[in-house]
């Protein structure tokens, strides 16, 4: 165990287009059973911060474990520090573009170099490899667009208007 920090996850594909239901009650008792404190949800579509005395690696996976339990279904989690999660948005090469038109796509892992090829319907959006993230920027919104990246299939994507507000929440916790 390390001494208290916080933290932030995401979850992939909750309660997005009808699928994934999950109750953001739910998804706190988890937490909160894991063991870990001062736990804050942000909207329903499973983004949470918290102190822990785990690893993120650790958090993550009590995490997955509460969700198997009560839905049955393995649900991927991505959990960062909040260090971490200062890097993601502090190295945002798109950051001068409104925050709802950007997004990172939260991977476990760093991205390998070959991540953005065999993009499919790839028209305006600007794309970069980051750390742990690839980052899109949505010239024309993501509900407009077709485009695919086969990296995404195992990654969460997140706009930078929740990002921020992930970082705001997590400042505030007393650790």
């Amino acid at each position: 165990m390390i001494r208290d920090q916080a933290q932030i996850a995401f979850l992939r594909a909750v309660n997005v287009g009808g699928t994934g239901k999950l109750a953001m009650s739910d998804f706190q008792r988890i937490c909160v059973e894991a063991g870990f404190a001062q736990v804050k949800t942000y909207i329903a579509s499973g983004n949470v911060c918290f102190t822990s005395r785990w690893s993120c690696d650790q958090s993550r996976e009590a995490i997955e474990d509460g969700l198997f339990k009560l839905t049955g279904h393995n649900i991927r989690c991505f959990v960062y520090s909040l260090e971490e999660l200062n890097e993601i948005i502090d190295n945002n090469p798109f950051a001068a573009f409104p925050g709802n038109q950007t997004v990172a796509i939260l991977l476990q892992e760093q991205a390998m170099p070959d991540a953005l090829n065999n993009l499919k319907a790839h028209s305006t959006e600007q794309l970069q490899i980051g750390s742990r993230c690839i980052y899109v920027y949505y010239p024309d919104g993501m509900g407009k667009s077709r485009l695919v990246v086969p990296a995404a299939q195992t990654g969460s994507a997140r706009n930078f208007n929740t990002l921020l507000k992930m970082r705001e929440l997590a400042q505030h916790l007393a650790v």
